[in-house]
């Protein structure tokens, strides 16, 4: 499909902004009938998430489809984590009986506790969600107060999109803003170019999911969109989004409801199209301006993925985040879903626990080695980073420096017979 001129965009923009304020779920799937909660106790999801329903996640010609991430023997923050089913602790009251998401987690922010969950690591589709991912990325490497200037591929993103046109100029503060409130792939595009291109900003995030113990985590788009080895699951976008919630300025950001978003020029390459002025964004989080205390969150949507959810809220001075996945429309909307279990999250009492958010690994920490090292690479070395094949890249590496040090050992028993020559 040919690009909309800016103009056309920004009616469309309007009009969707319209319709969020209003309540009315735009561009979202009708509710449908309310199915049952799918059954997850086998753990058909323990390596890989639900069979792809389109062709999002076919391999490009030439390319293998990437191998499933490694299982690490032992679940990342504690052994209560491993079981695929519903997890509580003993005596905590029944949970939500509307919760149709197929995973899902409840978790305090602040002491990482986690209060309750569902097939907590789980392989699902994060769709948009993982551009928490690619916010701290970006918080890490950029200016936010430096000027980008988008091109045409900028505006001709496909999904989700906050309007960047082709020669309109926008801080990276701006564009964060765009990614976190508008969730635009647009805006993915544009951070991502400034990492390096798509490639190396899915590298940079994976490599980001690993340090943070993220290890069902492997991006494949910048966006969410789906593709080959896409994957994470309710415990790991917990860590991911708790570690975002340090940022001030990414708490900011999923707190504001609106704000006043650059216009750009006409686009030459489109006769008749007309500039566009300033207009405002609106955040798309529905709890945001329903849930009292809602600290903001990120949603998500593919037809693969389904619905997905991040978010958090505060009560009584204490922070709690939920993650739901593979959620659908009925009985209730998946924001709802989410509150529905931080209802539930803020009437446990304090110490209930069964399991912890670990703290992300650091360059003395044994973890580097033990955890992060070896998710860096698949059976027949594929890099999980990027998803691409490296054959045998340890071996060769070894190899190599063999090769070199025997020759160095050659050249040393060379140089001490010539002198012993020289000395006789």
């Amino acid at each position: 499909m040919a690009a909309l001129p800016n103009s056309a965009r920004r009616i469309l923009l309007t009009a969707t902004a319209s319709a969020l304020a209003l309540g009315v779920g735009a561009a979202l799937p009708l509710p449908v009938a309310a199915q049952p909660p799918t059954n997850t106790d086998e753990c058909p999801y323990r390596e890989s998430p639900p069979p792809a329903i389109d062709l999002s996640e076919v391999p490009k010609p030439g390319q293998a489809a990437p191998m499933p991430l490694p299982v690490p023997d032992s679940p990342v923050g504690g052994g209560e984590l491993g079981n695929c089913g519903i997890v509580t602790a003993p005596g905590t009251p029944p949970l939500p009986a509307d919760i149709s998401a197929t995973a899902w987690i409840l978790c305090d922010l602040d002491t990482g506790q986690v209060l309750a969950a569902k097939d907590p690591h789980g392989r699902y589709r994060p769709a948009s969600t993982i551009k928490v991912l690619l916010s701290l990325v970006a918080f890490d490497e950029l200016d936010l107060d430096k000027t980008y200037v988008a091109d045409a591929a900028d505006a001709a993103m496909e999904g989700s999109s906050v309007g960047l046109g082709a020669g309109g100029a926008y801080s990276n503060l701006q564009l964060m803003q765009g990614l976190l409130m508008r969730s635009g792939n647009d805006a993915a595009h544009a951070l991502a170019a400034q990492l390096g291109g798509d490639e190396v900003a899915v590298a940079k995030m994976n490599a980001k999911a690993r340090y943070l113990g993220a290890l069902d985590t492997r991006a494949a788009s910048v966006s969410g969109l789906d593709g080959p080895g896409m994957s994470t699951s309710p415990y790991d976008l917990a860590l991911i989004f708790r570690a975002a919630m340090q940022n001030p300025i990414f708490a900011r950001s999923i707190a504001t409801d609106t704000v006043l978003f650059p216009g750009n020029p006409a686009d030459p390459a489109q006769p008749g199209d007309q500039p566009v002025e300033p207009y405002p964004i609106y955040n798309d989080n529905p709890l945001l301006a329903n849930y009292p205390g809602a600290l903001g969150g990120k949603t998500g949507y593919t037809d693969d993925a389904r619905h997905t959810f991040v978010g958090g809220a505060e009560r009584d001075g204490r922070r709690l985040a939920v993650v739901i996945l593979e959620a659908d429309l009925a009985p209730i909307r998946p924001w709802e879903q989410a509150a529905r279990l931080l209802d539930y999250g803020f009437g446990l009492d304090r110490t209930v626990s069964v399991g912890t958010l670990v703290p992300p690994a650091t360059e003395s920490d044994e973890r580097v080695i033990e955890v992060i090292e070896p998710a860096t690479h698949g059976p027949g070395g594929m890099d999980l980073a990027s998803g691409s094949d490296l054959p045998n890249q340890d071996v060769a590496l070894r190899f190599a420096i063999g090769l070199v040090g025997f020759g160095v050992l050659v050249g040393l028993f060379g140089w001490a017979r010539i002198l012993r020559r020289r000395r006789r």
